[in-house]
């Protein structure tokens, strides 16, 4: 008697079509794996799906890059602390150091920590040969230095982009004429040009302006063009030419955002170089005027003190005015990092 032909019963819950044996062998691993049971029938569709991480965006890659820098932090610390105590002057100083009636002669050139001749006010860093509150007059000071300082390089940023990306897209001999103005400006001293307006114009925080921004659009117009050239002939430019949108649009909504990265950085080092600027001008007494002081007329007036021995009056002024200026070439020295192409990943 021939053995039966027929196949033996599949098991119970096996695929059609497949063997037995097959079925009891991946049964039998499956029982002696770590993954067996409730917890491994969820592991292996998770093990299977795809990925659903997204890749972190320009802002988020940017703001990773610039807090990985302990030093860029710091400085961003500080320009907050001194642009928030500046706004905040007229909540937080002591006194306000130029209103007339609050001001006692007998309290001029006090040491700091000593205390008003009442005793109803400490003077923390002492008071000056007006007798004015030191601490109050830096406050004051610091408004004036950092409103003197963003106007002018917000205009000069201005002037300078429509500058130097009108030559680079035109080129030719409008190219050749502002680039030559640029490097005759470029090659004259910053601080001459400045005195030279200012004995022209005369005194004054719009005057100081003024001279500023006349000093500093050069650097972003040759910046400007420099970026735009390179991003005069790529395809995204000519595309913009062949859709016939006018040269005005190209400019300012096409070439200027690929262009923001160096003249960014060059706005941050030329924040700190005006700052920097117009002090050094109200120092020689060219600067703003008695009535709005800034950081660089308050060391100006203890300069004479010095000597003597008062050296607060210009110290600590002195000192605001430094940390400010630390601060922002601080953020700018790392944004020229961040900013840069070649470092990107």
């Amino acid at each position: 008697m021939t053995p039966s032909s027929n196949p033996p019963p599949d098991l119970p819950g096996a695929p059609q079509g497949v063997a037995p044996d097959a079925v009891r062998e991946a049964a039998r691993y499956a029982s002696q794996s770590p993954l067996h049971g409730a917890a491994g029938e969820a592991a292996l569709p998770a093990a299977a799906a795809p990925s659903t991480v997204k890749e972190a965006g320009p802002w988020r890659r940017f703001l990773g890059d610039f807090f990985a820098s302990k030093l860029a932090v710091l400085g961003l610390v500080l320009i907050v602390v001194m642009v928030g105590s500046a706004l905040l002057a007229p909540w937080i100083a002591p006194q306000n150091p130029y209103d007339i009636g609050t001001l006692d002669i007998s309290d001029a050139k006090l040491a700091p920590g000593s205390a008003n001749m009442d005793g109803t006010m400490t003077y923390w860093l002492g008071t000056d040969g007006q007798a004015r509150d030191v601490l109050s007059a830096i406050l004051y000071g610091m408004r004036t230095s950092l409103l003197v300082g963003c106007v002018s390089v917000f205009f000069a940023f201005v002037i300078g982009a429509a500058v130097g990306l009108a030559a680079a897209y035109f080129g030719g001999r409008l190219d050749a004429l502002l680039m030559r103005i640029a490097d005759i400006q470029l090659s004259f001293p910053s601080i001459l040009v400045a005195l030279i307006l200012l004995s022209i114009l005369g005194s004054g925080v719009d005057k100081v302006i003024i001279s500023l921004i006349v000093v500093q659009w050069a650097y972003f117009a040759r910046a400007a063009r420099g970026a735009a050239l390179v991003e005069r002939g790529k395809e995204y430019v000519e595309a913009a030419r062949c859709m016939s949108l006018g040269w005005g649009r190209i400019l300012w909504r096409h070439l200027l955002p690929n262009c923001m990265p160096p003249l960014i950085v060059i706005a941050t080092i030329d924040l700190a170089h005006a700052i920097a600027l117009e002090a050094t001008l109200s120092f020689l007494g060219v600067g703003v005027p008695v009535t709005q002081p800034s950081l660089g007329m308050l060391i100006s007036n203890g300069f004479e003190y010095l000597l003597s021995g008062r050296y607060w009056i210009s110290f600590f002024p002195g000192i605001a005015l430094a940390i400010t200026i630390i601060g922002i070439n601080l953020v700018g020295d790392h944004l020229r990092d961040v900013l840069n192409p070649r470092n990107a990943q």
